[in-house]
Protein backbone atom coordinates (compact mmCIF):
# COMPACT_ATOMS: atom_id res chain seq x y z
CA UNK A 1 0.00 0.00 0.00
CA UNK A 2 0.99 3.13 -0.66
CA UNK A 3 1.71 5.74 2.06
CA UNK A 4 0.87 9.30 0.12
CA UNK A 5 -1.73 10.99 -1.41
CA UNK A 6 -2.16 9.46 -4.48
CA UNK A 7 -5.29 11.06 -6.17
CA UNK A 8 -8.38 12.93 -5.00
CA UNK A 9 -11.07 10.70 -5.73
CA UNK A 10 -12.76 11.34 -2.42
CA UNK A 11 -11.07 14.16 -1.16
CA UNK A 12 -14.45 16.27 -0.63
CA UNK A 13 -15.95 13.15 1.48
CA UNK A 14 -15.93 12.54 5.07
CA UNK A 15 -15.47 8.96 6.12
CA UNK A 16 -16.28 6.85 9.33
CA UNK A 17 -15.22 4.00 9.81
CA UNK A 18 -15.57 1.66 12.71
CA UNK A 19 -13.06 -1.16 14.13
CA UNK A 20 -10.24 1.06 12.05
CA UNK A 21 -7.45 -0.01 14.76
CA UNK A 22 -5.97 -2.70 13.17
CA UNK A 23 -6.43 -4.98 10.02
CA UNK A 24 -9.31 -4.35 7.35
CA UNK A 25 -10.60 -1.18 9.32
CA UNK A 26 -7.27 0.11 9.39
CA UNK A 27 -6.77 -0.76 5.51
CA UNK A 28 -9.86 0.69 5.09
CA UNK A 29 -9.21 4.34 6.82
CA UNK A 30 -6.04 4.70 5.39
CA UNK A 31 -6.65 4.08 1.61
CA UNK A 32 -9.70 6.83 2.26
CA UNK A 33 -7.13 8.92 3.31
CA UNK A 34 -4.53 8.31 1.14
CA UNK A 35 -7.17 9.01 -1.82
CA UNK A 36 -7.84 12.97 0.20
CA UNK A 37 -10.52 11.78 2.31
CA UNK A 38 -11.34 13.57 6.00
CA UNK A 39 -11.35 10.26 8.16
CA UNK A 40 -12.93 9.74 11.09
CA UNK A 41 -10.60 6.38 12.65
CA UNK A 42 -13.25 4.48 15.33
CA UNK A 43 -11.90 1.82 18.03
CA UNK A 44 -11.69 0.84 21.31
CA UNK A 45 -8.40 -0.51 20.92
CA UNK A 46 -9.26 -3.86 22.36
CA UNK A 47 -8.56 -7.87 22.27
CA UNK A 48 -10.55 -9.89 19.81
CA UNK A 49 -13.13 -11.07 22.26
CA UNK A 50 -13.75 -7.02 22.77
CA UNK A 51 -12.29 -7.05 26.46
CA UNK A 52 -9.61 -4.24 27.09
CA UNK A 53 -8.90 -1.08 25.42
CA UNK A 54 -5.47 0.64 24.02
CA UNK A 55 -4.59 3.60 21.70
CA UNK A 56 -5.08 1.59 18.20
CA UNK A 57 -6.76 4.30 16.80
CA UNK A 58 -4.65 6.88 17.46
CA UNK A 59 -1.91 5.06 15.98
CA UNK A 60 -4.02 5.09 12.78
CA UNK A 61 -4.47 8.82 12.84
CA UNK A 62 -0.69 9.49 13.43
CA UNK A 63 -0.25 6.92 10.19
CA UNK A 64 -2.36 9.17 8.44
CA UNK A 65 -1.35 12.26 9.10
CA UNK A 66 2.40 11.32 8.71
CA UNK A 67 1.81 11.29 4.90
CA UNK A 68 -0.25 14.27 4.80
CA UNK A 69 -3.28 12.85 5.29
CA UNK A 70 -6.64 13.83 7.44
CA UNK A 71 -7.89 11.98 10.45
CA UNK A 72 -9.63 12.18 13.67
CA UNK A 73 -9.34 9.26 16.58
CA UNK A 74 -12.26 7.86 18.39
CA UNK A 75 -12.60 5.08 21.04
CA UNK A 76 -16.36 5.20 22.01
CA UNK A 77 -17.98 2.06 21.20
CA UNK A 78 -20.57 1.31 18.85
CA UNK A 79 -22.79 -1.05 21.25
CA UNK A 80 -24.86 1.83 22.73
CA UNK A 81 -26.47 4.81 21.70
CA UNK A 82 -24.62 7.16 23.34
CA UNK A 83 -21.32 6.10 21.55
CA UNK A 84 -22.53 5.60 18.47
CA UNK A 85 -23.93 9.23 18.05
CA UNK A 86 -20.26 10.11 19.92
CA UNK A 87 -18.72 8.07 16.85
CA UNK A 88 -20.74 10.73 14.20
CA UNK A 89 -20.65 13.78 16.52
CA UNK A 90 -16.49 13.22 16.12
CA UNK A 91 -16.80 13.64 12.03
CA UNK A 92 -19.26 16.28 12.35
CA UNK A 93 -17.10 18.52 15.14
CA UNK A 94 -13.87 18.46 12.83
CA UNK A 95 -15.00 17.94 9.41
CA UNK A 96 -19.24 19.09 9.64
CA UNK A 97 -20.89 16.40 8.15
CA UNK A 98 -20.53 12.56 7.23
CA UNK A 99 -20.71 11.02 3.78
CA UNK A 100 -19.50 7.42 3.86
CA UNK A 101 -19.89 5.23 6.87
CA UNK A 102 -18.09 1.69 7.16
CA UNK A 103 -19.38 -0.54 9.70
CA UNK A 104 -16.27 -2.91 10.42
CA UNK A 105 -16.33 -3.18 14.24
CA UNK A 106 -16.23 -6.62 15.49
CA UNK A 107 -15.61 -9.21 18.08
CA UNK A 108 -16.04 -12.88 18.45
CA UNK A 109 -17.28 -15.32 20.84
CA UNK A 110 -16.69 -19.01 18.84
CA UNK A 111 -18.81 -21.78 20.78
CA UNK A 112 -20.90 -24.58 19.05
CA UNK A 113 -24.76 -23.56 19.93
CA UNK A 114 -24.30 -26.34 22.48
CA UNK A 115 -21.90 -24.54 24.95
CA UNK A 116 -22.58 -21.11 23.54
CA UNK A 117 -24.03 -18.58 26.58
CA UNK A 118 -27.15 -16.25 25.86
CA UNK A 119 -24.35 -14.03 26.68
CA UNK A 120 -22.29 -14.43 24.21
CA UNK A 121 -24.49 -14.55 21.87
CA UNK A 122 -25.81 -11.82 22.28
CA UNK A 123 -22.64 -10.02 22.94
CA UNK A 124 -21.90 -10.70 19.32
CA UNK A 125 -24.93 -9.67 18.24
CA UNK A 126 -24.70 -6.63 20.39
CA UNK A 127 -21.71 -5.28 18.30
CA UNK A 128 -21.80 -6.79 14.57
CA UNK A 129 -25.93 -5.89 14.23
CA UNK A 130 -26.82 -3.58 16.72
CA UNK A 131 -23.37 -1.82 16.22
CA UNK A 132 -23.82 -1.34 12.34
CA UNK A 133 -27.95 -0.60 13.44
CA UNK A 134 -26.72 2.06 16.10
CA UNK A 135 -23.80 4.30 14.39
CA UNK A 136 -26.18 3.92 10.99
CA UNK A 137 -28.95 5.48 12.88
CA UNK A 138 -27.04 8.50 14.11
CA UNK A 139 -25.14 9.07 10.51
CA UNK A 140 -28.47 8.31 8.63
CA UNK A 141 -30.16 12.06 8.89
CA UNK A 142 -27.03 13.71 8.27
CA UNK A 143 -26.93 11.69 4.88
CA UNK A 144 -30.71 12.35 4.01
CA UNK A 145 -30.22 16.02 4.46
CA UNK A 146 -27.29 16.18 2.11
CA UNK A 147 -29.02 13.49 -0.02
CA UNK A 148 -25.57 11.52 -0.70
CA UNK A 149 -24.75 8.83 0.91
CA UNK A 150 -22.79 5.95 1.30
CA UNK A 151 -23.48 2.94 3.86
CA UNK A 152 -20.95 -0.25 3.85
CA UNK A 153 -22.10 -3.30 6.34
CA UNK A 154 -19.25 -6.14 6.99
CA UNK A 155 -20.73 -9.90 6.23
CA UNK A 156 -18.71 -12.74 6.16
CA UNK A 157 -18.61 -15.73 4.36
CA UNK A 158 -18.82 -17.45 7.27
CA UNK A 159 -22.36 -15.39 7.85
CA UNK A 160 -24.16 -16.48 4.25
CA UNK A 161 -23.13 -19.83 4.04
CA UNK A 162 -22.27 -20.71 8.14
CA UNK A 163 -19.38 -22.04 9.92
CA UNK A 164 -19.23 -24.42 12.72
CA UNK A 165 -18.89 -22.83 16.82
CA UNK A 166 -20.37 -19.50 14.89
CA UNK A 167 -23.81 -19.23 15.77
CA UNK A 168 -23.87 -16.34 17.28
CA UNK A 169 -21.15 -14.73 14.23
CA UNK A 170 -23.55 -15.89 11.59
CA UNK A 171 -27.08 -15.04 12.72
CA UNK A 172 -25.28 -11.33 13.04
CA UNK A 173 -24.12 -11.00 9.81
CA UNK A 174 -26.70 -12.60 7.99
CA UNK A 175 -29.32 -10.17 9.62
CA UNK A 176 -26.74 -7.32 8.24
CA UNK A 177 -27.85 -8.50 4.66
CA UNK A 178 -31.49 -8.10 5.67
CA UNK A 179 -31.16 -4.76 6.76
CA UNK A 180 -29.01 -4.03 3.60
CA UNK A 181 -31.81 -4.53 1.87
CA UNK A 182 -34.29 -2.56 3.41
CA UNK A 183 -31.91 0.85 3.65
CA UNK A 184 -31.32 0.17 0.47
CA UNK A 185 -34.72 0.86 -0.70
CA UNK A 186 -35.48 3.17 2.10
CA UNK A 187 -32.11 5.42 1.44
CA UNK A 188 -32.82 5.52 -2.83
CA UNK A 189 -34.74 8.58 -3.07
CA UNK A 190 -32.45 10.39 -0.98
CA UNK A 191 -28.85 9.51 -2.98
CA UNK A 192 -27.69 7.32 -0.42
CA UNK A 193 -26.16 3.77 -1.55
CA UNK A 194 -25.96 0.79 1.15
CA UNK A 195 -24.38 -2.21 0.35
CA UNK A 196 -22.35 -5.08 2.13
CA UNK A 197 -18.65 -6.46 1.96
CA UNK A 198 -18.32 -10.27 2.29
CA UNK A 199 -14.14 -9.72 3.52
CA UNK A 200 -11.79 -12.69 3.01
CA UNK A 201 -8.74 -11.68 4.46
CA UNK A 202 -6.81 -13.07 7.33
CA UNK A 203 -6.72 -10.78 10.12
CA UNK A 204 -6.25 -11.43 13.86
CA UNK A 205 -9.89 -11.89 14.29
CA UNK A 206 -10.07 -14.68 11.27
CA UNK A 207 -7.29 -16.32 11.30
CA UNK A 208 -8.04 -19.70 13.34
CA UNK A 209 -10.92 -19.80 10.52
CA UNK A 210 -8.53 -19.44 7.47
CA UNK A 211 -5.84 -22.42 5.23
CA UNK A 212 -2.81 -19.97 5.73
CA UNK A 213 -0.62 -21.10 2.72
CA UNK A 214 -3.16 -18.72 0.85
CA UNK A 215 -2.95 -15.44 3.38
CA UNK A 216 -5.31 -13.00 1.91
CA UNK A 217 -4.13 -9.12 2.95
CA UNK A 218 -6.67 -6.83 4.10
CA UNK A 219 -5.04 -4.75 1.34
CA UNK A 220 -6.50 -6.85 -1.36
CA UNK A 221 -10.07 -6.28 0.09
CA UNK A 222 -9.96 -2.42 0.54
CA UNK A 223 -10.56 -1.88 -3.45
CA UNK A 224 -13.93 -3.37 -2.84
CA UNK A 225 -14.85 -0.61 -0.32
CA UNK A 226 -13.87 1.97 -2.08
CA UNK A 227 -15.81 0.75 -4.91
CA UNK A 228 -18.81 0.46 -2.80
CA UNK A 229 -18.83 4.13 -1.78
CA UNK A 230 -18.00 5.83 -4.84
CA UNK A 231 -19.87 7.77 -7.18
CA UNK A 232 -20.64 4.25 -9.56
CA UNK A 233 -21.58 2.42 -6.38
CA UNK A 234 -24.13 -0.22 -6.87
CA UNK A 235 -26.99 -0.35 -4.56
CA UNK A 236 -28.17 -3.28 -2.55
CA UNK A 237 -24.85 -6.03 -3.38
CA UNK A 238 -23.25 -8.12 -1.72
CA UNK A 239 -19.27 -7.79 -2.81
CA UNK A 240 -16.98 -10.96 -1.70
CA UNK A 241 -13.41 -10.05 -1.73
CA UNK A 242 -10.86 -12.29 -0.96
CA UNK A 243 -6.83 -12.53 -1.93
CA UNK A 244 -7.76 -10.35 -4.67
CA UNK A 245 -10.61 -11.99 -6.32
CA UNK A 246 -13.96 -10.92 -6.22
CA UNK A 247 -17.48 -11.86 -6.87
CA UNK A 248 -20.92 -11.26 -6.62
CA UNK A 249 -22.99 -13.09 -3.89
CA UNK A 250 -26.72 -13.16 -5.09
CA UNK A 251 -29.23 -14.66 -2.63
CA UNK A 252 -31.96 -16.62 -5.65
CA UNK A 253 -35.23 -18.19 -5.28
CA UNK A 254 -34.94 -21.12 -7.41
CA UNK A 255 -38.17 -21.92 -10.10
CA UNK A 256 -41.43 -22.55 -8.34
CA UNK A 257 -43.07 -25.89 -8.63
CA UNK A 258 -47.41 -25.13 -9.14
CA UNK A 259 -49.15 -28.05 -7.25
CA UNK A 260 -52.63 -26.24 -7.22
CA UNK A 261 -54.61 -25.11 -4.48
CA UNK A 262 -55.53 -27.93 -2.63
CA UNK A 263 -51.84 -29.42 -2.07
CA UNK A 264 -50.84 -32.05 0.28
CA UNK A 265 -47.62 -33.25 2.22
CA UNK A 266 -47.41 -36.17 0.05
CA UNK A 267 -47.92 -33.97 -3.38
CA UNK A 268 -44.72 -31.79 -1.97
CA UNK A 269 -42.99 -34.86 -1.12
CA UNK A 270 -43.03 -36.28 -4.61
CA UNK A 271 -41.82 -32.88 -5.76
CA UNK A 272 -39.05 -32.54 -3.29
CA UNK A 273 -36.21 -33.59 -6.16
CA UNK A 274 -37.58 -30.92 -8.51
CA UNK A 275 -36.80 -28.29 -5.77
CA UNK A 276 -33.60 -29.90 -5.20
CA UNK A 277 -34.29 -30.64 -1.45
CA UNK A 278 -33.25 -34.02 -1.75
Amino acid sequence: MSTSISDTSFASKVVVVTGAGRGLGRSHAIEFARRGARVVVNDLGGAVDGTGSGTTAQTVVDEIRKFGGEAYANTDSVTTPEGAAAIIHTAVKNCGRVDILVNNAGILRDKTFTNVTIENFKEVLDVHLMGSVLVTKAAWPIMRENNWGRVVFTSSGSGIFGHFGQSNYASAKMGLIGLMNVLALEGASKGIKVNTLAPGAITRMTESLHDTSRRGRPEQVSPAVLYLCSEQAPQGVILQAADGRFSRIRLDVGEAVDLGPDVTFEDLLSIRHKLGLD
